[in-house]
């Protein structure tokens, strides 16, 4: 069975971005047949004030393997909604847009974007093709900002892999308020044609801006009761690989209820 790998985040993302957003060292395990997905963060500070909201630094992260050892579906969705005591304040920060990632590497990317930058991490990825070994590429995760319309926030995560041939692969996440909480969605393109899964990834948010004479949090948090609620309703894992005796597609769903401290 093949050695699984160990964290080096998450959205983000998804993981997914916001599901973990404000867990504070806190984890969730969900399996559906072969597929075993794990994912959690932590936060600091781990003490909020009940009513007022402060700037965060989240650590997210998460991990994908098989209870066999074979080769993983491809994440390609997750959906995430997160309680009323997370908010994000996009605006005021500099954006950039989803076309001047593509086609880029690491460094060209925080060329044209480096200032619109919100969080930095690493990821694997294994491509598998058949009747061969499978590669694990290693690569940065770099989250950007994508800018807010209509009441939807934008986040860019860029990593960049290098076989079969290099490529630039960007996942969006759009963020918006729904009903009492936070709303989001990940969107994963194919990787490699198909032939690559994520197997990991680690990752931090965290960034300050002066916006109208005011120090602000791009992402901020509050802890009324002592805890937060994180539900992922559905994530989409596809078999793109063409795995034997694996679904075309797998769901799975998780919920992770994590503590904080009111203070004030």
């Amino acid at each position: 069975m093949r050695r699984n790998l160990l964290v080096a985040l998450a959205l983000s993302a998804a993981l997914a971005v916001g599901v973990a957003a404000i867990a504070s060292a806190a984890s969730v395990t969900v399996r559906a047949g072969n597929l075993i997905l794990t994912f959690g963060g932590t936060v600091s500070p781990k003490a909020m004030p009940k009513k007022d909201y402060v700037p965060v630094k989240t650590n997210i992260f998460g991990t994908i393997k098989t209870s066999d050892g074979t080769h993983p579906s491809a994440l390609r969705e997750v959906v995430v909604d997160i309680d009323k005591d997370v908010k994000i304040n996009a605006k005021g920060y500099p954006a950039c847009k989803a076309g001047q990632l593509e086609a880029r590497n690491t460094t060209a990317a925080m060329k044209v974007c480096g200032k619109t930058v919100l969080g930095k991490g690493i990821s694997h990825v294994e491509i598998e093709f058949p009747e061969q070994k499978p590669i694990i590429v290693k690569s940065p995760l770099t989250v950007f900002n994508g800018g807010e319309k209509g009441g939807k926030v934008t986040l860019l995560i860029h990593i960049y892999i290098t076989v079969p041939v290099p490529a630039a692969v960007v996942t969006q996440v759009t963020i918006q308020r729904k009903g009492t909480g936070v709303h989001s969605i990940s969107k994963v393109p194919r990787v490699a044609g198909g032939a690559g899964s994520a197997l990991d990834f680690n990752f931090y948010l965290q960034k300050t801006f002066n916006y109208k004479g005011k120090k602000i949090g791009y992402f901020e948090a509050r802890c009324p009761d002592g805890k937060f609620n994180t539900n992922t309703p559905k994530t989409i894992f596809k078999n793109e690989a063409n795995t034997p005796g694996v679904p075309a597609q797998t769901i799975l769903k998780g919920k992770l209820t994590v503590p904080c401290t009111p203070k004030g």
